[in-house]
């Protein structure tokens, strides 16, 4: 359905088959017009068109669990918040966190861009999801703004500082465990521009030392305009698109396996990869 014509789309989306977590039914926080802190160039939901680190509510609470009862939520693996833009900007994520948990044990994933991180309530919010998967495509400023074209004010720097609050943050929940509860898990896209950027990566990945490290490669093309079915468009579902696409640069199985040994090699830690 396009952009413009929003009448009683689905906050919830899925369950789609995702190579990370398995089963996965989507929650959209974000819905028309896509809004995030990004603007990447790999983004599945072509550019973005409102790019802002304002929070605010998208959408109520009520609708979404309204959406969620709806859902065929039963057979998730995992209940994963993502959708048509960062979910972080949603102020009311961590009222749904909790009023999804009052339902079911089904685990609660968040895909973020670490762009808002610095803020405490932010980290507040978050860190009532049991996996956090923490974007980091570059690891300096002239390939942040290669890749990811972030918000006015949102620099390398300020990234890698709400990254390591969020792990003090979750490492005070459980000070005398080695294992970070809530999972920290980093993902990297990589592409021809950062694909040469591994060593500076590790070297980024040693010191924040996540639970595990996901690597990734555009596996779904880029749409020319916003169709609100790309938030979670997987197979059959992509070729539903109304937009035109274009396909994206990926890695080579070779380039892949040479990149994940590398990390493992560089940062002793445990790295999976979409090519597995």
């Amino acid at each position: 359905m396009p952009a413009n014509s929003t009448i009683e789309i689905s906050s919830v989306y899925g369950p789609v088959d995702s190579w990370r977590l398995g089963k996965s039914l989507g929650i959209d926080l974000i819905m028309s017009p896509s809004t995030c802190s990004f603007n990447c160039t790999y983004c599945q939901l072509g550019f973005i068109q409102k790019i802002t680190t304002e929070r605010r509510i998208f959408v109520p609470t009520e609708k979404v669990i309204k959406d969620f009862l709806a859902s065929n939520w039963k057979v998730a693996d995992v209940i994963t918040i993502s959708g048509s833009g960062e979910p972080t900007l949603a102020k009311n994520i961590g009222e749904v966190i909790r009023e999804i948990k009052k339902i079911t044990t089904t685990p609660i994933a968040i895909l973020t861009n670490a762009t808002l991180l610095n803020d405490p309530e932010v980290r507040s919010d978050v860190i009532e999801a049991d996996i956090l998967s923490v974007k980091l495509d570059a690891p300096d400023d002239e390939t942040l703004q290669a890749i990811n074209r972030p918000a006015s004010g949102i620099n390398l720097e300020t990234i890698l500082s709400g990254i390591k609050k969020l792990k003090d943050d979750i490492k005070s929940l459980n000070p005398n465990s080695s294992i970070l509860t809530p999972k920290l898990q980093i993902q990297i896209m990589f592409m021809p521009q950062n694909k040469n950027k591994t060593k500076e990566l590790a070297t980024l990945l040693s010191e924040i030392k996540p639970n595990e490290v996901a690597l990734n490669t555009p596996t779904r093309p880029y749409p020319s305009g916003f169709d609100i079915i790309t938030r979670g468009a997987h197979g059959e579902d992509a070729k539903k698109i109304q937009f035109s696409t274009k396909p994206l640069k990926q890695l080579t199985l070779e380039e892949a396996k040479e990149i994940e040994e590398n990390l493992k090699k560089l940062t002793g830690l445990n790295v999976i990869s979409v090519y597995e």
